[in-house]
């Protein structure tokens, strides 16, 4: 999948081990890293659906966005990189079609 961030220091974040675990430490870098792993190796967001991590459309004021379970409450936010967004004939994600993303956060909002 093609993997966009939303800015330069969260894609440093996500693409270099020791800044991972100075920020969230050695538990965490590790689940963020194979999260990371399995987005680059999936040819489509469908794909992801059958791993662990728990990937899910959100709703209400995050309509629009997906998240990724990561480790401690921590949740990797994301939305489909396609303009226009690939939708089913029902309206819904086509996430067969989603091939592409832009990682926008990592985020704890359940505090």
């Amino acid at each position: 999948m093609d993997i966009l961030f939303a800015n330069d220091r969260l894609k440093r974040l996500l693409n270099t081990e020791r800044v991972l675990k100075r920020e969230y430490g050695n538990a965490n870098a590790k689940v963020f890293a194979r999260r990371m792993s399995d987005l680059r190796a999936a040819p489509c967001l469908k794909d992801m659906a059958m791993l662990p991590g728990g990937c899910e459309e959100l709703k209400a004021d995050r309509r629009g966005q997906l998240s990724l379970r990561l480790h401690g409450g921590y949740r990797l936010v994301f939305e489909p990189a396609h303009e226009p967004v690939p939708r089913k004939p029902d309206g819904g994600l086509d996430w067969l079609a989603v091939t592409g993303i832009r990682i926008l956060e990592i985020v704890d909002y359940h505090d």
